[in-house]
């Protein structure tokens, strides 16, 4: 059986290790996660109270239009319908978009330590990943990505991806970068420029813009936006895009027909309308942040301010092993390995309780591993 390089060579996406498995191979009935960046009021409770609604009718195809949240959203972010498109999350949103516009061997470019799910789509696609370093402060460069594009026609990149802001640092771009970028690459007929901003709604930059500002002032100007963060619906699945309208129309041909369950478009549908859950959500994310950093300072240890719901922090010592003891203590962080980062590990708001005991074991664990030298 022959399979391509491209495919034997893949390296696939390591999501955070589950709570199920850590009390398994640990033997404990108590683990908090906060390692995947999730929302820890859960869903919205409009979301819910729609889904229970709609629970008797599962036996029906969902609607293959998704007309009703398409609707919801065209008025909550003012675009019309045509600009909008509904993914199964923002990771077929980008499998699909790498499909749509590049060819074999075409390239797609971003910055090192940008999400990861750039890195899968590419190859799995038969494209090619180009990284660029990032800038002091674990930031995205965007001169540099810039530069990069004009500097090497030779691999024919045809899409970049900018996480603003970035996931796993929780830096940011801002909006005099954002705009200088895009004046550079922008409306070009050779490359599509998207922006992925599933931590968009956490942010507190004042200088922080969202690209959607730029969509109808640049041709090739994608969005991508998640529902799995701020409404608390990971677990349904479900992902969004502002495009122009003729990159919404091919990316409807290319779609499976019922990408999208009934259950998360009723939930999407809802939660999008939940305001008060929505504010409580930021508010729980900026507390437990602000709560974060000042422990974090009391321990001795490196971090990056965050604009998303989550901090990357420098334990100084072999993250591997700091994370093991955090497993076997019940407290699931993320390491970074992947990513290239060796003693940072990121850690995700939760709960109170759940912040006080991640902090808690991670004041022990210290002691326990030694520093690096």
């Amino acid at each position: 059986m022959k399979i391509s390089p491209e495919i034997l060579n893949l390296v696939p996406y390591k999501p955070g290790k589950p709570i199920s498995e850590t009390q398994r191979e640990y033997g404990l009935s108590t683990v908090y996660k906060l390692a995947s960046n999730e929302n820890p009021l859960g869903p919205s409770p409009k979301a819910m109270e729609a889904v229970k609604k709609a629970l008797d009718h599962q036996n029906l195809y969902p609607d293959p239009s998704h007309y009703d949240l398409l609707q919801t959203l065209s008025q909550e972010w003012g675009f019309p319908t045509k600009q909008l498109a509904i993914g199964n999350g923002s990771d077929e949103l980008i499998d699909l978009l790498t499909r749509i516009f590049c060819e074999p061997k075409d390239g797609v470019l971003t910055s090192v330590a940008a999400f990861n799910a750039y890195e899968v789509s590419a190859p799995a696609n038969r494209a090619v990943i180009h990284k660029v370093p990032m800038a002091e402060g674990f930031r995205f460069d965007l001169p540099a990505i810039a530069d990069y594009f004009f500097a090497h026609p030779e691999h024919k990149i045809r899409l970049i991806f900018v996480s603003n802001p970035n996931n796993p640092t929780g830096t940011y771009a801002t909006k005099q970068e954002v705009e200088t970028f895009l004046e550079k690459v922008g409306n070009r007929d050779d490359v599509i420029v998207i922006f992925d901003e599933a931590y968009n709604e956490f942010v507190r930059a004042s200088d922080y813009v969202s690209a959607q500002k730029y969509i109808n002032k640049y041709k090739n100007l994608i969005v991508l936006r998640t529902f799995s963060k701020i409404y608390g619906l990971a677990g349904f699945r479900l992902g969004a895009m502002i495009a122009p309208a003729e990159v919404v129309e091919v990316f409807n041909r290319v779609r499976k027909p019922f990408n999208v369950n009934d259950l998360a478009q009723v939930a999407a549908n809802a939660a999008l309308q939940d305001k008060e859950f929505i504010e409580r959500s930021q508010q729980t994310c900026w507390k437990g942040l602000d709560y974060f950093y000042k422990k974090l300072e009391e321990l001795g240890l490196p971090y990056i301010p965050s604009q998303g719901n989550f901090v990357m922090f420098d334990t100084l010592r072999d993250a591997t092993k700091v994370n093991e003891a955090l497993l076997r203590r019940g407290i699931i962080m993320r390491p970074l390995l992947n990513y290239g980062f060796k003693t940072q590990l990121r850690l995700s708001v939760g709960l109170d309780h759940e912040n006080e005991a991640a902090i808690k074991a991670l004041a022990e664990v210290l002691k326990e591993v030694p520093v690096l030298t």
